[in-house]
Order: C-alpha cells, then structure tokens, then sequence
C-alpha cells in the first residue's frame, strides 16, 4: 500500500493519493489535476477511483476533468444529488483497490453527504480513514454550511455530527492513521491544529468534539464562535454539486496577453476586475490606478473568493512568468471569467508612460512619532474582530478586511483624515489599501509590519484589549 498527501498550503488543503497493486485512487482532488496524473505515471498505476468526501465549499474539485482524464469512477456517500455521472455509494459500501479495500462511512454533519473512506490493508485490518471534514487535527467540520434548499438548521446539522462522531469515529482503533481534508488556516472548521494527519487515538484523547458529552453540549460547543462562512464557499459548493468548464477551457480564454489599448478598452467597456497579484513590497511602490492588490505570497485564493465579484470579467497583472499559475489559482475557488494579462506586465504600462498610483509606506516608529500632533490621524485596523479584541491601538477602529468590498463599511472615513492602515503582518493591509483607493480614498500609509512591529514598540503606544468594534 502507497498514500500520499498532496497539500496545498495557500487553501489549507489536502488531497491524497492511494495505490495498491497498480490500481490507484484520488480522494478531494482539486480542479489543477496534472499532479495526480504524473504520480500515477510515475509509479505506473491506473487511477480506478476518486472519492469525494462531500461537496467541498472551499475549493473547486478536479473530480470532473480528473475522471474524464482518466476514466476513473467518482464515488460520493449516501444522500448525494449531482447533475453529472457519479456512483452514489451506500453505508458500508466497499471498494477493492489492489490488494485492499476502501470502505465507505456516512458521517453527515459537515454537509448531509459528507462520508470517510477507510481503508483496510492486505491482512483486512483497518490502517487509515480519511475523514474529510468530518473530522479534523483538533477539531470538526462547521455545521452552519446547509445548501440552498435543505430544511436543516445549523444546530441539526451539529446534532448529525455528533451522532455521526459517536458512531462511525470513536467506535474505530487508536491505531488508525486520520488523514482530514484540511489544515490550519482553514475556514471549514472554528481552531484546526497545525498538523495534517493524527490517529484516531491521538484525537480521542485531545480532540474537544470527541470528549465524553451530551448532545446538547456538543451541539453548544461546535456552534458556539463560529463566525460567518466566506462569500465564495456556496457559489464553490454549487460549482461542485452542478459541474464545470475544464480547466483547459479556461487557460484558452484566460492566458491571453493583452496590449496596453486592449488591457485599457476591456477594463472599461466591461467594468472588470483590474487584479495585481504581484507582491506586495513591488505593489506599494507603483500600479495601475484602480487595481486591487491579491498577492501570490499570500492566502491568495482564499481572499480573491472572499472580496471579489464572480460575474465580472478580470483582469490580471502578475509578475511575468506567473500568468499561468494564477489563473490556475483563481480556478480553485470558483473563478472563470478571467480574460487576459496585461503584457509585460506593470513596467510596460509605466514604460508606455501612462497614469501610475503608489501607496506610501510607513515604519511603525513613523506612526508612534505622528499620532500625539496630528489631529486628523485615524488608523484603521483591518484584522479580524477576534483579533482586534485581543489587543488594539487605542487611535485605531477595526474595519475587517473581509467587509471592505462593501461601500457602507467605509462610511466613516473621510478622504482629508490621515489615514493609517494595518493588519497583523503586512499582507492584508496592502489588500485593503487597494481597496480604499479603488473606493476614492487616497490619503493612506499603509504601515510595514503591522500589529507585529508595532508589538516590538509597544511601549510607544496605548494598547486596548476590548471587544472588537464594528464598523
């Protein structure tokens, strides 16, 4: 037996691939599949399966184009609706792979199809279950992700979970090793540990959701902090459910280089989407007026599903040679009407002598010198409300990054303040730097290092820890 787990760290993701005797299965693929397909080369083994734990909402699959790629069947548990071919699998259903055996688990909850596959070696004893998000390093899937349509509550869901973990989970060896779909950073569960794999024993013994408790206290502590799911996460999940274009496709349409006139006449006949993915150090010192800033560097495709419209055409500018993998990377989350790149990138535009924008950097210790004399300095603070509550500057209020594509939440700044933006480390500010501008506010330092350097030079400061204050 052969597994291996493909993890992509920007999306918090894991796919695994398993092999037994030549024949060989995909489990959570993602929509960019020519990593599967070369291991299988590699290691010359035909791929008879793709087992999808449930409709993923954080990311595009690549069960779709990886099945038409290779034939391979593509199994989903119980309670699954889908309008393209798939086997729907029963509970306790079992699937030969080489010399093992693959046996479905229902485990609703998550979603109402979500399901593990567990796997059991040549000697049929169980070895691993891979569990989805059913159950994480630390934690659960979030149980407020019902699709449009389903009569469930989110505490329904938290009490199918529970059922779900009680007997499909704990019942299981210490032994087994629990390969979950996601890691640390991820938006589909509340605190997901920094590891990627466990064993059942592990979890059984650190993890909240499999102490001893009642359903009610479950249903309580699952539910209890969640904050809202990502706007992308139902547009992802219907993606999955109803089907897609290739990613081919969507190179055809998206990997275009665009002159300058043709860059300028598709930005404004089609009120697209002007997208910097450079980095974000290259970006404050000179860009196209009006873009918005994603980075690469970042937790890009999370953040372009969360602040950017789906029904706009965009267009990119990305540092050359990096085309490719950013469209690749918009496909993930959902994205499809990219229509071109800006040829040679940001030096061409600024060579051909056209309109340029900067934002102004600023050191932290710049920052503790201004705020005692200047009366119209505001710094806007654009963490999460849990992060701002667990310490702020006392000039700052908090405007989450997540809530800036929307007008009304800028409705107290004025474009006369002096205005001082920060995030925890730099990234996320210069994404919401873009935006103000984009918005018509121009006076904006973005500070270097955010809430980090100004830690370093606390002292300089007056530190509130409150409730966040939403604005």
């Amino acid at each position: 037996m052969f597994i291996q787990q493909l993890y992509t760290g920007c999306i918090s993701e894991a796919a695994y691939y398993i092999e037994s005797n030549g024949e060989a299965a995909v489990i959570d693929p993602l929509r960019d599949i020519d990593d599967y397909l070369q291991l299988a080369t590699e290691r010359k083994a035909t791929i008879k399966y793709i087992f999808e734990t449930h409709f993923h909402a954080d990311f595009v699959s690549g069960h779709l184009d990886l099945a038409a790629a290779t034939g391979a069947t593509i199994v989903y548990g119980p309670d699954t609706r889908t309008s393209f071919p798939v086997h729907v699998a029963k509970d306790g259903e079992r699937f030969k792979l080489g010399d093992i055996t693959v046996k479905v688990l229902h485990t609703p909850g998550h979603t109402l199809e979500s399901s593990c596959f567990l796997v059991y070696d040549t000697h049929e004893k169980p070895h691993a279950i891979f569990t989805g998000d059913t159950l994480f390093v630390g934690d659960v899937g979030r149980p407020d992700l019902a699709q449009k349509g389903e009569i469930l509550t989110t505490q329904d869901l938290a009490a199918m979970l529970y059922k779900s973990l009680q007997e499909k989970i704990i019942p299981l060896a210490d032994d087994i090793i629990m390969y979950p779909a996601h890691g640390a950073g991820s938006s589909c569960g509340k605190n997901l540990g920094p590891e990627t794999y466990s064993t059942i024993g592990e979890q059984k013994a650190t993890n909240y959701a499999l102490q001893p408790q009642t359903v009610e206290e479950f249903v309580k502590s699952v539910t209890e902090g969640l904050t809202a799911p990502p706007q992308y996460f139902p547009i992802n999940a219907k993606i999955n459910k109803e089907g897609y274009d290739s990613l081919t496709s969507i190179f055809e349409k998206a990997l275009k280089p665009l002159s300058i006139e043709a860059f300028k006449a598709i930005s404004a006949s089609d009120d697209a989407i002007i997208l910097d993915t450079r980095r974000a150090d290259v970006f404050t010192n000179g860009f196209v007026p009006g873009s918005i800033f994603i980075g690469l560097e970042g937790r890009f495709a999370e953040w372009a599903g969360s602040l950017l419209p789906f029904d706009k055409s965009i267009v990119l500018i990305t540092e050359i040679g990096k085309e490719k993998e950013t469209i690749t990377r918009l496909a993930r989350v959902g994205f499809e009407k990219m229509v071109g790149y800006l040829n040679g990138s940001f030096d061409a535009w600024q060579a051909a002598g056209e309109k340029i924008d900067m934002l102004i950097d600023v050191e932290v210790d710049e920052l503790a010198m201004d705020i005692p004399f200047d009366e119209k300095l505001l710094v806007v603070d654009v963490r999460k409300e849990a992060e701002y509550g667990d310490g702020h500057l006392k000039q700052s209020i908090n405007i989450p990054l997540d809530d800036m594509m929307d007008p009304a939440s800028m409705v107290n700044l004025e474009d006369d303040q002096n205005i001082y933006v920060h995030c925890a480390g730099g990234y996320r500010s210069v994404i919401a730097s873009s935006l103000l501008k984009r918005q018509g506010i121009h006076n904006i330092r973005n500070i270097v290092g955010g809430w980090k350097n100004i830690l370093e030079l606390k002292d300089k400061f007056t530190i509130e820890k409150t409730e966040a204050v939403l604005n």
